[in-house]
């Protein structure tokens, strides 16, 4: 007498979907060209510990391999000689955002990783003026030319790409502080709000 072991539900369900997939490596290469990127599913929760605010330059100084000092709107021009500048993303490199209130109004940003040529996720402080620090929040390359001088920003208290368009002045830096950019990960006492990260899959 021959016994039949049933299979789990999900190596069902995993095997189908290897199935699809492998189907799938015979079909034409999708041309994203005229249609969006596939983004990333998940999600990521920000919450204030009640410390004192943190703005955006000391955190991008703490958290990437870039040590400079002033009002973010003067940090590309600092940064001429010292650290690499450069149109595009790279892991640990500050992302310089300007004039999008004024002249003398910047926001910096620690690139965490690349998603996609038109993707990225970053770590910063006080983005929405409440001293809070968003970890590994979603922006969008929306630039005309897919060059990263326009981007958006995804609203992690609302669950949503924010309205508004940011003009980007550039990339500095390339990555030389590593990976682990999650605030408060050295015990973060002298850290303003801390953030509490549901990582993205």
């Amino acid at each position: 007498m021959r016994i039949i072991q049933k299979l789990p539900l999900k190596r069902l369900a995993a095997a189908a979907l290897l199935m699809l997939g492998l189907e799938g490596c015979a079909s034409n290469v999708m041309d994203y060209s005229q249609t969006p990127m596939p983004r990333e599913r998940g999600h990521a929760v920000i919450e204030s510990d009640g410390r004192k605010p943190l703005q955006c330059v000391p955190y991008a100084r703490e958290h990437s391999g870039v040590k400079l000092y002033g009002d973010a709107y003067t940090w590309w021009d600092k940064a001429a000689g010292k650290y690499p500048r450069g149109a595009e993303p790279a892991a640990g490199a500050v992302m310089v955002l300007h004039d999008y209130a004024g002249p003398e109004q910047g926001h910096l940003a620690v690139v965490r990783r690349i998603v996609s040529p038109r993707e990225i996720r970053i770590d910063h402080a006080n983005w929405l003026d409440d001293g809070s620090i968003y970890v590994n929040d979603p922006v969008e390359d929306v630039s005309q030319d897919n060059d990263w001088s326009l981007v958006r920003v995804y609203n992690l208290k609302t669950g949503g790409w924010g309205g508004k368009l940011y003009p980007v002045q550039g990339f500095i830096g390339s990555g030389t502080k590593g990976s682990d950019l999650v605030a408060g990960a050295d015990g973060g006492a002298h850290m303003g709000a801390t953030a509490l990260v549901e990582e993205i899959n």
